[in-house]
């Protein structure tokens, strides 16, 4: 793709929001602020992903369109109230990139996945000494992230300053021990027991997912979709014989699952 073209393009979305939000412009789109526009941001990033597991090459093309329009949109009201404006944030990760690939950019070499890792946190950790933000290693993980996604963060960072399990066996081993103590708290029959047990069982999850280079969102996202096609299996096959779900017995429905999977 011609790169000038595609700026062109990407200044014409930028004018094009301008317009809506000038004066005359959209209502709706006049009326928008940061804290309105976040529901929109996370649901478009949920599409992108939603288009990549279809594999749906032209919705994902729409998708990115979308949202790429939410970092426009944000930089638009920080530009109206002189915060920033859209090349600032252009800059700040061009600047980014450059800056945390010293094996491409600069004179440092790596020559796998892992020295790339290494690289990008030693550089992003020298970033953040010249920051004022929270305290302490987990300081920079928001609290208002997606639990899974806050788990997975938190958990890493732990990681590369040592508390970590050596290997996925004891990982395993810490989950048969989470999975006694639920066992436990199902005793005891306090839900706060059972919710501290069972959330100990998903952190633990998310740490035997890292050892095993699994991305958990991503895996439940595609569990989920499995759950969905099988399902969808056992409402049609019961309704070609005229029958509904809540019409038939658990051992009916479980035979129509295993006919879904064996498909």
């Amino acid at each position: 793709m011609n790169r000038e073209t595609a700026g062109d393009k990407f200044q014409k979305l930028v004018a094009i929001l301008a317009r809506l939000r000038a004066p005359g412009g959209c209502p709706w789109d006049r009326e928008q602020t940061f804290d309105t526009i976040k529901p929109y941001t996370l649901e478009e990033t949920y599409e992108v992903l939603d288009a990549i597991d279809n594999r749906d090459w032209p919705g994902l093309a729409e998708e990115l369109g979308d949202f790429l329009l939410q970092a426009v949109f944000y930089a638009q009201i920080a530009s109206e109230q002189q915060l920033f404006d859209i090349a600032d944030s252009l800059d700040a990760i061009n600047q980014k990139l450059v800056r945390r690939h010293p094996h491409v950019f600069g004179e440092e070499s790596a020559s796998t996945p892992d020295d790339v890792k290494q690289i990008w946190g030693r550089v992003k950790e020298a970033e953040k000494k010249g920051k004022n933000g929270p305290a302490g290693l987990l300081g920079g993980v928001p609290r208002t992230l997606p639990a899974l996604v806050e788990a997975q963060q938190i958990a890493s960072k732990a990681a590369g300053a040592g508390f970590d399990w050596e290997n996925p066996d004891q990982v395993l081993e810490k989950l048969h021990e989470e999975l006694a103590e639920f066992a436990e708290a199902r005793r005891t029959e306090r839900p706060e027991h059972l919710e501290d047990e069972l959330g100990d069982m998903l952190f633990v999850l998310v740490n035997l997912a890292r050892f095993v280079k699994v991305d958990p969102e991503q895996a439940l996202r595609r569990t989920n979709a499995k759950f969905r096609r099988r399902w969808g299996h056992i409402e049609a096959r019961l309704a070609e014989q005229g029958k509904k779900p809540e019409d038939v017995t658990i051992a009916e429905m479980e035979a129509l699952w295993q006919e879904a999977k064996r498909q």
